[in-house]
């Protein structure tokens, strides 16, 4: 019978190769469910240990006082009524507001001097055939890699000479020299990866080089201008050292020296408003973070590519 169909021409399937290659799909769906499973559990587990300490931050500052302070209670729970009592004080009797404000201006200055600084001097290294681009951009980035411990004292006095201490201008003064080098040497990496062809057929087109710059260049480097946005402000809010050595008026302080110096008082630590504020500064940044996160990392990564 068999042979006859296959004389008449009439296709015959092996049912046991049928089954055989069903069971190998099953297999593996199941290999591909179990490492997908596996996967997403990794990922969850990473993910809660690095929010751990955020969402223990986001308890604490809701603890009263005799919840937080005896040892037979869970952290990680309310085992006494929650109460806004440290947020309250936070805001109010302290001058949090005003860091925060301070913070903000500070790192807008920074951010902005670093992009007008930064934009030309990686541009020129980048696509202008400079002898000795190679070494300098390198030697810039070097600048980065001095400690900030042998530079503040020596930096003190060139601040008090310009009549900046104690005044938040010393850290818009100071700052763009960290954040400069390390922005160059970013961008210079960013703008290798965009083709010369673009702009040049610009200024075919009429454009002048600035004008090739500002219209196509930029606008193609915004994943690197992203990413040095997101470095200069950041730095700019963590940055302690300076901050401490050139400011003692609660009134000119930023986040990172306002919180720890007002809120620990001898030997008394307010933990529930440090905390508060934590949650402060970390929402919005971490929102514009993931906001931004695509490219930021692309940034990063065709800098570090093409540098």
């Amino acid at each position: 019978m068999v042979d006859e169909r296959r004389r008449l021409g009439v296709k015959t399937v092996d049912v046991t190769d049928t089954r055989d290659v069903e069971a190998a799909r099953q297999r593996s769906r199941r290999r591909l469910v179990r490492g997908r499973t596996v996967l997403y559990v990794l990922a969850a587990l990473a993910a809660l240990v690095s929010a751990g300490p955020f969402i223990w931050s986001t308890i604490t500052s809701f603890k009263s006082n005799p919840d937080l302070y005896t040892k037979a209670n869970n952290p990680f729970i309310y085992n006494l009524p929650p109460t806004l009592e440290h947020w309250r004080f936070l805001l109010s009797d302290t001058q949090f507001l005003t860091f925060a404000w301070n913070t903000f201006w500070v790192g807008f200055l920074v951010v902005s001097i670093t992009l007008v600084v930064g934009l030309p001097a990686a541009y020129a290294l980048a696509r202008l055939d400079m002898r000795w681009s190679g070494p300098l951009g390198i030697a810039i980035f070097f600048v980065y890699l001095i400690p900030a411990t042998l530079l503040f004292i020596p930096l003190t006095r060139v601040v008090g000479t310009a009549g900046l201490l104690n005044n938040t201008w010393s850290l818009v003064l100071i700052y763009p020299t960290i954040t400069i080098p390390v922005s160059v040497w970013l961008l210079v990496g960013f703008l290798k990866g965009i083709p010369r062809d673009i702009e040049e057929q610009a200024m075919v087109d009429g454009y002048s080089r600035l004008g090739a710059f500002v219209r196509v260049v930029v606008p193609l480097t915004f994943p690197g201008i992203v990413a040095v946005i997101v470095f200069a402000f950041t730095l700019s809010a963590h940055e302690f050292i300076y901050a401490l050595a050139f400011i003692s008026s609660t009134a000119e302080k930023t986040i990172s020296i306002g919180v720890p110096t007002e809120l620990i008082r001898g030997d008394v630590f307010f933990w529930q408003s440090l905390q508060a504020a934590v949650v402060f500064v970390a929402l919005p940044i971490a929102f514009v973070f993931n906001l931004l996160l695509g490219r930021f990392i692309s940034g990063f990564t065709m800098g570090a590519v093409k540098g």
